[in-house]
C-alpha cells in the first residue's frame, strides 16, 4: 500500500475533522504542507496540529512528491485551485460544494478528468454507520419498492454565523441552506432513493436572517422510480435538530435521523441503531460532530487512488446533487414545476 504525501489547502473552520483524520491515518499518509495565506489562521492551526505550514500554493504545485491535496477553501476558489492541482498531477479531495455554480462545477470535474487525477468530494453523511446500514438494506431489497422518500433538514444558524464576511452570499458561497448545509443530506437522499426527475416548490429568505441567499426551502419531488416526497430545509429552526430521511416501501418503512436509524417491517420485525452523543452540527456550532465520517471519506479516497477506482463520492456523483439544488432554487424562485428529465 502506497504512503501518500499530502497537502492541506485552507485552514479555516472546515479543517479540524480533516486534520484529526490525517493524524489517525499516519501509517498511510505524510502531511507535507498545511497552507493558508492568513498568518492568524496558520498560527491558530499550529497551536493544535504539528503539520508543516506554508503561506502559498506554489510550493505544493512544484513538489512532485506530493500526490494528494485536500482543498478546504471557500467555494468560489475551488475551480481555480483544483484545476491548478490537477494540472500538476495531484489527486484532489474537495470540500463541498464543488463550486458556486453548475457551470464552474462542471469545469472543475472536467479539469480533473482530463488531467487523469482522482477527484473526491467531502459529503461525509454517506459514511455514517446508520446510513451505510440503510444502504445495505435497500441493496438487498429489504424495503421492497420505494413509494415515498421525504427529507427534513431543520437546522439553526444564528445571525452571527451569517455576519462573517461572504457567508451566505452568492459570490463566495454560491447559495444558502441547500448548497452550504443541506447538500450533505440531499446527497445521501439521492444515494439512497435514486434520481429525482421533477420538482416544484418555494425558496425564500425569511426575516429571521439578514442574508442574500435562501434560508428556507420547501418542495415536492418525483423520483425516477415513481416515488414521491417532500424536501423541507431551513436554518431558521431554533435550536436545530437531526436531519431526517424517511423511506416508505412496499415491505416497510425506514427513518434515518442524524446518526440514528429505525426500520419497521410489515411482518413485525424491527431494527434500530441508537444515535451517538454528538450534537451533529445542527445548531449554532456547525462543527459539533465527531470526525469519524471524515475519516471514512479519507480512507475511501486513499483506497480509490491505490486501487485505480472512483471514490464513493466522485465529482460526477457530486454534480447530481448540485443539479438537484439548482432545480430546487429555480423552481422556488419561479413557483413553477420544473422537470429534471434528460
Amino acid at each position: 500500500m502506497a504512503r501518500h504525501r499530502i497537502a492541506v489547502i485552507g485552514l479555516g473552520m472546515a479543517v479540524t475533522p480533516h486534520a484529526k483524520s490525517l493524524l489517525d491515518l499516519h501509517d498511510r499518509i505524510e502531511v507535507v504542507h498545511a497552507m493558508s495565506p492568513s498568518a492568524a489562521r496558520r498560527q491558530a492551526f499550529a497551536a493544535r496540529f504539528a503539520f508543516p505550514l506554508t503561506d502559498a500554493l506554489g510550493p505544493i504545485l512544484d513538489d512532485r512528491t506530493i500526490t494528494v491535496a485536500a482543498v478546504l477553501t471557500p467555494p468560489n476558489t475551488h475551480l481555480e485551485i483544483a484545476s491548478r492541482l490537477a494540472a500538476a498531477g495531484k489527486h484532489v479531495l474537495l470540500e463541498k460544494p464543488l463550486d458556486v455554480s453548475i457551470a464552474r462545477a462542471e469545469q472543475l470535474v472536467a479539469a480533473c478528468r482530463d488531467a487523469g487525477v482522482t477527484l473526491g468530494v467531502v459529503l461525509q453523511h454517506r459514511f455514517k454507520p446508520a446510513a451505510e446500514r440503510l444502504a445495505a438494506i435497500l441493496r438487498a431489497d429489504g424495503l421492497g419498492d420505494i413509494v415515498s422518500c421525504s427529507t427534513s433538514i431543520r437546522l439553526w444558524r444564528p445571525q452571527s454565523y451569517y455576519d462573517e464576511p461572504g457567508r451566505g452570499t452568492r459570490a463566495r458561497d454560491g447559495g444558502g441552506v441547500l448548497l452550504t448545509q443541506g447538500i450533505h443530506t440531499l446527497d445521501l437522499m439521492l444515494n439512497l432513493a435514486g434520481p429525482i426527475v421533477e420538482v416544484c416548490g418555494y425558496a425564500r429568505t425569511t426575516p429571521v436572517h439578514r442574508m442574500e441567499t435562501e434560508d428556507i426551502v420547501c418542495a415536492a419531488v418525483r423520483y425516477c422510480s415513481g416515488a414521491i416526497g417532500i424536501i423541507d430545509a431551513t436554518t431558521t429552526a431554533y435550536p436545530g435538530g437531526p436531519e431526517r430521511i424517511e423511506l416508505v416501501g412496499t415491505k416497510g418503512t425506514a427513518a434515518l435521523a442524524g446518526t440514528a436509524l429505525g426500520v419497521a417491517w410489515h411482518d413485525g420485525r424491527r431494527e434500530e441503531i441508537a444515535p451517538d452523543a454528538s450534537a451533529g452540527g445542527t445548531g449554532a456550532d456547525p462543527m459539533a460532530f465527531p470526525h469519524d465520517y471524515h475519516l471514512g471519506v479519507w480512507r475511501d479516497f486513499l483506497d480509490a487512488i491505490d486501487a485505480g477506482r472512483a471514490p464513493r463520492v466522485s465529482g460526477a456523483e457530486a454534480l447530481a446533487v448540485h443539479r438537484l439544488i439548482d432545480a430546487l432554487l429555480s423552481a422556488g424562485s419561479s413557483d413553477r414545476k420544473l422537470s429534471l428529465a434528460g
